[in-house]
C-alpha cells in the first residue's frame, strides 16, 4: 500500500515538474491555428500505462518459453508484445526490433510503461538481446517485469550487477496508442 501512495505522489511531483519546464522551454507561438487532434503527452497516459503494468504483473510466474508470446510462456519479447498489444499497441517480436520502436528515453527520465533493453547473455555483445517492462522508479532504482529464461516472468532491478553490465537504454512506447 505504501509503495501505492509513493508511486503516485511521485508521479504526481514527476508531472508537476515537467510541466513547468514545458511550460518555462516553450516559447510563445501567436497566430498558428490550433490543430484539432492533438496528440496525448506520455503523462496523461497513466491510466493506459497503470493497466498495462497490471495486465503484466497478472501474468507473474508464467513460464519461459523460447518464441513464445501466450500464456502457455513467453520469451521476453513475446511477454512485452503480448502486453501492450492488449492495449492496442503493436511491438514486434524481436527484442532487437523492439529496440527501435518509439523514443529513446535517458535512464534518469526513464518511467513506468517504458521498454528496457539488455545486452542477451555476454556482455561484450553490441546488440540487443533482452527486453523488460519497467515497473516503478524510485530514485536511482529501476524495477521491471520481463520472462527470463531462469524463471519465467518475473521481476528485477536494474542495480543488479547481471543487468548493470548488459543495459542498453529505454524506449518509450506507450505515446504510439495516440497516434493511430
Amino acid at each position: 500500500m505504501m509503495k501505492k501512495v509513493l508511486l503516485a505522489v511521485f508521479c504526481t511531483v514527476s508531472l508537476s515538474i515537467v510541466q513547468a519546464q514545458n511550460v518555462s522551454s516553450v516559447p510563445a507561438v501567436t497566430d498558428v491555428p490550433t490543430v484539432s487532434s492533438e496528440k496525448t503527452s506520455f503523462y496523461e497516459q497513466i491510466p493506459l500505462v497503470n493497466e498495462v503494468l497490471s495486465f503484466a504483473k497478472r501474468h507473474l510466474s508464467i513460464r519461459y518459453r523460447s518464441g513464445g508470446s501466450s500464456t502457455h510462456g513467453f520469451d521476453c519479447s513475446g511477454f512485452t508484445r503480448f502486453c501492450f498489444n492488449k492495449f492496442g499497441i503493436s511491438l514486434p517480436h524481436s527484442s532487437a526490433a523492439q529496440g527501435s520502436v518509439g523514443t529513446a528515453v535517458d535512464k534518469d527520465a526513464a518511467q513506468p510503461g517504458d521498454l528496457i533493453l539488455f545486452k542477451g547473455h555476454s556482455s561484450g555483445s553490441n546488440r540487443i538481446g533482452h527486453v523488460g517492462l519497467i515497473t516503478e522508479v524510485i530514485g536511482d532504482q529501476i524495477k521491471f517485469i520481463h520472462s527470463a529464461w531462469n524463471g519465467g516472468v518475473r521481476y528485477d532491478y536494474l542495480n543488479a550487477s547481471y543487468y548493470q553490465r548488459r543495459f542498453m537504454g529505454v524506449r518509450r512506447v506507450a505515446h504510439l496508442l495516440a497516434e493511430k
